[in-house]
């Protein structure tokens, strides 16, 4: 019975702890993009003119009071090229270019027009704008070398990341489609020399026990936060093509429903 329980215990903390990281880090996109000119995903579809090509806009997001580091530049140039290849696949979008940042900053309750007077200079209709954000917190903790019982002082690191992403009509001032992918990893080091064989460690959450090395003791926040966001692009790129197809399925259903009516004399 007590084992039952402990088990159960673990269960529930595991639920709690999943819950709680699915609003850390907390939405920033609204700082961006009003949530009044969002509209529902059939205006995709009243689209003629498919794959719309549009610029990729990625906005590293650190306003939030206690934001993590975001990643290096070359690391974020690096998710700008995967989002740029991986959008395209997941909904019926073609990016055409990774358009810098720039002056774009957050504002109340979020501002189209620094999106908008971007899009003007490029020539283009529609922007893909993903704004990305994360929270760190470092606490120390004992570390086991290897499947021994000898321990060492450490600290853990965990990160959770956020993408927010929404696509831009800038013709008539509107968000077409609007989702968002999280992360979560975590790294673990040593705080004593002398055990670089098995430390610092990186793995992923909450239930992935898989290990990644990084390649420098002094570059692993930097790791840590790759794999987090990757992650996180994963996700997001799920949640879209799962949208798109429901868009689809509806679609098509509403087609066979006004096609099996009975004609009317």
């Amino acid at each position: 019975m007590r084992h039952l329980l402990n088990q159960l215990s673990l269960m529930l903390s595991a639920v709690f702890m999943v819950s709680c990281a699915s609003a850390i880090p907390p939405a920033r996109i609204g700082d961006y993009v009003s949530s009044e000119h969002q509209v529902g995903g059939d205006a995709f579809t009243r689209i003629d003119q498919r794959p719309l090509r549009a610029g990729l806009v990625v906005v590293s997001d650190t306003a939030e009071p206690g934001a993590a580091p975001n990643l290096p530049e070359e690391a974020l140039a690096r998710l700008g090229e995967s989002l740029q290849r991986d959008l395209g696949r997941a909904i019926p979008v073609a990016i055409t270019e990774t358009i810098p940042a720039g002056d774009i900053r957050p504002q109340p309750y979020g501002n189209l027009v620094q999106f908008a007077e971007l899009g003007r200079q490029r020539g283009l209709d529609y922007l893909a704008v993903v704004v990305v954000s994360s929270t760190e917190q470092e606490y120390p903790v004992t570390l086991f070398l290897g499947w021994t019982t000898h321990a060492q002082p450490g600290f853990r690191r965990d990160n959770w990341s956020l993408l927010e992403f929404a696509l831009l009509d800038l013709k008539h001032n509107q968000t077409l489609i609007q989702a968002e992918g999280r992360g979560w990893a975590t790294l673990d080091r040593s705080s004593a020399p002398g055990i670089d064989q098995w430390y610092p460690a990186i793995y992923l959450r909450p239930q992935d026990e898989r290990r990644i090395w990084p390649s420098t003791y002094e570059g692993a926040p930097n790791t840590l936060r790759v794999v987090s966001f990757e992650q996180a692009a994963k996700r997001l790129v799920l949640k879209l093509r799962n949208s798109w197809l429901g868009v689809l399925e509806s679609e098509a259903a509403a087609r066979k429903s006004s096609s099996e009516e009975p004609v009317r004399h």
